[in-house]
C-alpha cells in the first residue's frame, strides 16, 4: 500500500468492539484500516465465557439492562437507543449465528463455540472490504497540532482522517489486552481512572478450600465480612461456587469481587459459606437427626456423606474434632450434632486478596465518560478520535454485559465516524 494512502478511518484493536466499528464504518462506504497486534482478530473474544462466549444478556428492557452498568448508565441511554440488545441479537442471527438463552438471561451462540462469534465478526469486516494489518503493533500516534493524522508502527506509518481506539482494558494480558491505549489517552489530556480487576477470582487462606480444587457447588450462599457487627457492612451472594487451588471462583464469586475488594481495604475478610441456603437451622437439625436415627451404629465419619452436599464430605470432616468423627452416631452428643449443623450453615474461610489483573475477566478503569460524547462515542478532547469498549471507565458484572457494551459502542462509533 502506498505510503500516501489516507484512510477514512483507522481502527486500532481487532477485538469485539474494534471489529464491530470497522465493519460498520466500511458498510457505510468508508475506507477502513483495522490494525491488530495479534496474528488473528478476536483472540480474547475466542476464549471468552470459557470458550462458549456469553454473547449478550437477553434483557429486553433497556432501562433494566442499563442498571447493570452502575454510575455509567446515565451516559449510555443514547448509544443503547441506537443499538441495543435486540439489535445485537438480530445482527448475529441474521448472519447465521442462532442464539440460545440460559439462566440469568445469559445468551450464547447455539453452537456454544466462541470462535463462531469471532468468525461472524471477521466476515462482517472482510465482506465490507475492511483492510487488515495483523501482527502490527501501534507504537505511537502521529499528530499535527491538536489533530491526529496517522499511526506509527514497525511496519510503517499509516495516515487517516479519523481514528477509533478499541485497544481494550488490562484483563487477560496474554491476549494482548495490556492497556497501552490508556497511556495514549492520558497523553491526549483525558482523565484516566486506574484499572481495577472487578470481575476476578478471590484468594482464600484455608487449606480445606484448596483441597477442593475443581469442585463446583451449584446453589450456595457466601457471606463476606462475617466479623462486621452491622449487616450493612456484609456482602452476601447466592449461586454457583467453584473451588480452586488458590481460593474460590465461579459466577457468584466473580460478581461479588468488586464489593469484596472494598472490604479487603480493611484487611483479610472473614467469610462463610452456607451449604444449605434454602433450609433454616431448625429444619436442618431435624434432617440430620433423621440421618443419625437411620444409621445408629455407624461412626459419624461414615455417615457424614448423607448430611452434606456431594464432594464436600472431606472438607466438612476437616472442621470437626477427630473424636467426634469416630463416635457412633447414637452416642454423638446433642451439642456436637448441633455444631455439625452450624458448620453446614457456615463453612468458615478467609478471603485475603483478589487474583489481580492477570486473572480478571474484566477490569474497569479508563476514560472518564464525561469526556466522551456518548451519542457518537467521539472524544471531547480530540476531535477525530472515537473511544469504544474497554477503554471506557464502565463497571459491570459478568453475564453478557461486557460484550453488549462492545457491540453497542462499536456500532455507534462505526455509524458516526
Amino acid at each position: 500500500m502506498s505510503s500516501q494512502t489516507v484512510y477514512d478511518v483507522i481502527v486500532i484493536g481487532g477485538g469485539a468492539a474494534g471489529m464491530m466499528a470497522a465493519g460498520r464504518a466500511a458498510e457505510r462506504g468508508r475506507r477502513v484500516l483495522l490494525v491488530e497486534k495479534n496474528k488473528e482478530l478476536g483472540k480474547k473474544l475466542s476464549i471468552t465465557g470459557g470458550g462458549r462466549c456469553n454473547i449478550l444478556n437477553a434483557e429486553p428492557d433497556t432501562r433494566a439492562l442499563l442498571q447493570n452498568y452502575g454510575d455509567a448508565a446515565k451516559f449510555l441511554h443514547s448509544p443503547f437507543s441506537q443499538h441495543g440488545m435486540t439489535d445485537s441479537w438480530e445482527f448475529f442471527e441474521s448472519r447465521g449465528l442462532p442464539i440460545v438463552v440460559e439462566a440469568r438471561k445469559r445468551a450464547f451462540p447455539e453452537s456454544m463455540q466462541a470462535p463462531d462469534v469471532t468468525r461472524v465478526m471477521r466476515e462482517y469486516c472482510t465482506k465490507n472490504n475492511v483492510e487488515l494489518k495483523l501482527k502490527t503493533r501501534v507504537d505511537a500516534f502521529l499528530t499535527e497540532g491538536d489533530r491526529l493524522v496517522g499511526i506509527k508502527t514497525k511496519q510503517g506509518e499509516f495516515r487517516g482522517e479519523h481514528f477509533v481506539l478499541a485497544t481494550g482494558g488490562s484483563s487477560h494480558a496474554e491476549t494482548g489486552s495490556t492497556g497501552e491505549g490508556i497511556t495514549w489517552l492520558r497523553q491526549f489530556g483525558h482523565t484516566i481512572h486506574a484499572p481495577n480487576p472487578n470481575i476476578v477470582p478471590l484468594k482464600a487462606s484455608e487449606n480445606w478450600v484448596h483441597t477442593l480444587s475443581g469442585t463446583s457447588l451449584s446453589f450456595m450462599k457466601i457471606t463476606f465480612g462475617t466479623n462486621r457487627t452491622k449487616r450493612e457492612g456484609r456482602v452476601s451472594k447466592t449461586g454457583k461456587i467453584l473451588f480452586t487451588h488458590f481460593g474460590v471462583s465461579g459466577p457468584l464469586i466473580l460478581n461479588a469481587a468488586h464489593e469484596v475488594k472494598q472490604l479487603l481495604k480493611g484487611g483479610p475478610v472473614p467469610s462463610a459459606i452456607d451449604l444449605y441456603p434454602d433450609t433454616d437451622i431448625g429444619t436442618l437439625r431435624q434432617r440430620v437427626l433423621r440421618v443419625f436415627e437411620q444409621h445408629k451404629n455407624k461412626q459419624l465419619k461414615n455417615v457424614l456423606k448423607e448430611c452434606v452436599p456431594a464432594g464436600m464430605t472431606d472438607a466438612v470432616a476437616a472442621q470437626l474434632p477427630l473424636e467426634v468423627l469416630e463416635t457412633p452416631v447414637n452416642s454423638v452428643a446433642r451439642e456436637a450434632r448441633h455444631a455439625l449443623c452450624d458448620t453446614l450453615k457456615a463453612m468458615r474461610l478467609t478471603i485475603t486478596d483478589t487474583m489481580g489483573l492477570d486473572w480478571a475477566v474484566i477490569s474497569d478503569g479508563g476514560v472518564d465518560l464525561t469526556e466522551v460524547d456518548t451519542k457518537t462515542m467521539r472524544s471531547k478532547q480530540v476531535d477525530n478520535l472515537w473511544l469504544i469498549g474497554d477503554v471506557l471507565n464502565i463497571n459491570r458484572p459478568s453475564g453478557g454485559f461486557s460484550l453488549q457494551l462492545c457491540w453497542t459502542t462499536g456500532w455507534v462509533a462505526g455509524g458516526s465516524v
